[in-house]
């Protein structure tokens, strides 16, 4: 079982730190790396120049420590004008109290698959571990990233995702519980009654996979670290707990926010992209509804709201 292969990444510890878009860089990764664990790059948000340097930084700066970066597998909705007009009405008393000229504002995914032109990028890096959310890219894909020779993860919410992952021969399998922040990974059902908590869902995929099992959502201090392992887990996987790090780009008010009682309410919202992901409750949140609300589907609601965010 999954308890039969410690440090499987190479690492001096069997801490894997998630990769957080928009919180963080290279500089969070490598100081993992540095610090004994698997730091992650997080490129699903990268434009194609900043994904380039930020790998170069990584290959050249860990000292040949194991390092990953991390992508997004899922497929591309099409574009529905009528709902991304609908979506911008919505926003549009935010956008006022903020002075921001929606007329101005982006439009375009924010978030982009793994594809042919990805790879190519970075395959001259030859990252050690490569690992995806949201399922695997294409057989292809997944073929010319194995022949880097990395090893490859992604996430499963459910034991049916998990033995769809085990069966694409991936080198491990992060066990997403819905603590998790972020998104959920899910990709064969977006049914939330189908997510369990990591306790939970850990000891199943466990039993159900031969492959290492990482367990991911809840992981905040040794308590939690050892009841993973007690529960079959070949290692762990921290995202939150590394936000107050001087190396995370966490702005001022997110940090704030992790250190006060508001960090104790936390909800499922597909308010920042379309997609349902874990957050601290806020204004946005509560006003617009954190799911039932008139976000364009993943990962389309992404441009209208990001002023929004930065304000």
């Amino acid at each position: 079982m999954s308890t039969a292969h410690p440090h499987l990444l190479g690492t001096a510890l069997p801490i894997v730190q998630a990769p957080m878009a928009g919180v963080q860089g290279s500089a969070l990764a490598l100081a993992v790396c540095q610090a004994g664990g698997l730091g992650s790059l997080p490129a699903a948000a990268l434009s194609p120049d900043a994904l380039r340097v930020e790998l170069g930084i990584m290959a050249t700066q860990s000292q040949g420590l194991p390092w990953n970066v991390n992508f997004f597998a899922h497929v591309p909705p099409r574009p529905d004008e009528a709902r991304e007009a609908a979506w911008r009405a919505s926003l549009a008393p935010f956008y006022a109290e903020h002075g921001i000229d929606a007329t101005r504002i982006a439009t375009g995914p924010g978030r982009n698959p793994f594809s042919d032109e990805v790879a190519d990028l970075v395959e001259p890096f030859r990252p050690p571990v490569v690992s995806f959310h949201f399922g695997l890219p294409t057989p292809d894909l997944l073929a010319r990233v194995r022949g880097w020779g990395a090893k490859v993860l992604s996430s499963a919410t459910t034991v049916e995702e998990a033995l769809w992952l085990q069966a694409q021969g991936v080198d491990a399998i992060i066990a997403q519980g819905l603590e998790a922040g972020g998104h959920r990974g899910f990709f064969l059902t977006r049914d939330l009654s189908t997510q369990m908590g990591t306790f939970a869902l850990l000891p199943q995929i466990v039993q159900a996979v031969s492959v290492p099992v990482i367990a991911a959502g809840g992981i905040v201090d040794a308590p939690s670290v050892a009841a993973a392992f007690a529960l079959g887990a070949a290692g762990v996987q921290a995202g939150t707990a590394y936000l107050l790090c001087p190396e995370a780009t966490t702005g001022p008010i997110h940090r704030a926010a992790l250190q006060s009682e508001a960090a104790r309410h936390t909800a499922l919202t597909t308010l920042f992209t379309g997609g349902a992901a874990r957050g601290i409750v806020n204004r946005a949140m509560r006003e617009l509804g954190a799911l039932d609300n008139q976000a364009p589907a993943f990962p389309l609601a992404t441009s209208a709201i990001a002023p929004l965010r930065a304000a």
